[in-house]
């Protein structure tokens, strides 16, 4: 029996088995099995390539960050790269327009964001349909995944593309579960907790642990809510993305105001129409937003900097980031840096390495 055979036959005992108290152990053991066979499932064959993206299919990583278009075919992917990017990817209004992946770079508060336009997945693209799994795998390097809707359809189909990305290990707008996981070599398995879990318990825990082989291991709770499914990321925490998403309805101009309206109000969600370009700025403000990204402006003694050129660094960068982003020697060379802008006390404030900037400040680094 393959992976896919032995997966569809856990699936089927897990709904036939009662969720209740007394089953909660057994359908846990099933959990941890089912992750592990689909984990199998992402690790590359004997004879493939480790990248699982296929000769042409990935696009080389560039800008100051990735967004990678996920969502089913002629939903308006397409289109939209073309309206914010200087690339064109083929759009039409039949399915598979876009056979492979096709990058173009957004230009905004000076920034570069690449946008990566992946093919159109459909249901169970985890298990290698409509080249899913590949396109799935691309998506992995993202910093953010803008998953496009079409408002007119409705339905289930933004619950039918976030359970193949959790399929595939990608985790939408979640954190890391605050758990610590330590494999030893002798000992047994030792469970501790900052307060007593609610849903976990060291007979769970270690029979996980077996399952996956490890035998010696030190684990410690700090989430008392943390649950068994966060357990299991833990154990697979290798193979698991925590990504970022943004939902995006295209098509709105085709559905009432009413419909619009609520579609707007739900988390993380942005409403456009790329054929009346409605919504097109404000989507790509909420794109720099979600992407946590912020402006910098170093200028050099005596000389006034430019503002015109900014440099982008993530947020929460202090100047040790700033220096690896002029050149990876800098810091070796760094004296202390003087610092215009929120950030700093006065201005300009002295400042050491660990100094953390916020957007639009000015930076002047001096060298020994």
């Amino acid at each position: 029996m393959g992976a896919l055979e032995k997966i569809k036959a856990i699936q089927d005992e897990m709904a036939r088995t009662q969720k209740n108290k007394a089953t909660e152990y057994h359908l846990g053991l099933l959990k941890g099995k089912l992750a592990r066979l689909r984990r199998e499932l992402l690790e590359p064959q004997p004879g493939q390539g480790s990248s699982g993206g296929g000769q042409g299919f990935e696009v080389s990583k560039a800008g100051d960050a990735r967004v990678s278009l996920i969502g089913f075919p002629s939903v308006g992917k397409s289109s939209f790269l073309s309206k914010v990017t200087n690339t064109k990817s083929e759009a039409a209004n039949y399915e598979f327009t876009t056979l492979t992946s096709v990058g173009g770079i957004l230009q905004y508060n000076g920034a570069e964001v690449q946008i990566v336009d992946l093919p159109g997945i459909i249901k169970a693209a985890s298990q290698g349909k409509g080249r899913g799994r590949q396109v799935i795998a691309v998506s992995r390097t993202s910093d953010l995944i803008m998953m496009v809707l079409d408002a007119t359809k409705g339905g289930d189909q933004r619950e039918i593309l976030e359970n193949e990305l959790e399929t595939m290990g990608i985790r939408l707008n979640k954190e890391r579960p605050n758990i610590s996981l330590k494999i030893k070599s002798t000992g047994g398995v030792k469970l501790n907790s900052i307060s007593p879990p609610k849903h976990l318990d060291e007979k769970i825990v270690s029979a996980l642990l077996k399952d996956y082989k490890i035998h010696n291991a030190d684990v410690l709770i700090r989430d008392e809510n943390a649950t068994i499914d966060d357990f299991i990321d833990i154990i697979n925490d290798q193979h698991i993305s925590y990504i970022k998403c943004l939902y995006v309805y295209n098509k709105i101009d085709a559905v009432s105001l009413e419909e619009c309206d609520r579609l707007a109000r739900e988390p993380n969600t942005v409403v456009m129409s790329c054929e009346l370009d409605l919504g097109i700025e404000d989507l790509k403000a909420e794109i720099w937003r979600q992407l946590g990204l912020i402006r910098l402006y170093t200028k050099r003694r005596g000389i006034a900097p430019n503002f015109d050129d900014p440099m982008v660094v993530r947020a929460n960068s202090t100047i040790l980031q700033v220096c690896d982003a002029v050149h990876r020697d800098m810091k070796n060379q760094f004296k202390y840096a003087l610092v215009w802008g929120s950030s700093s006390k006065h201005s300009p404030q002295k400042c050491g390495l660990q100094h953390p900037v916020h957007d639009e400040d000015v930076v002047q680094i001096v060298a020994k």
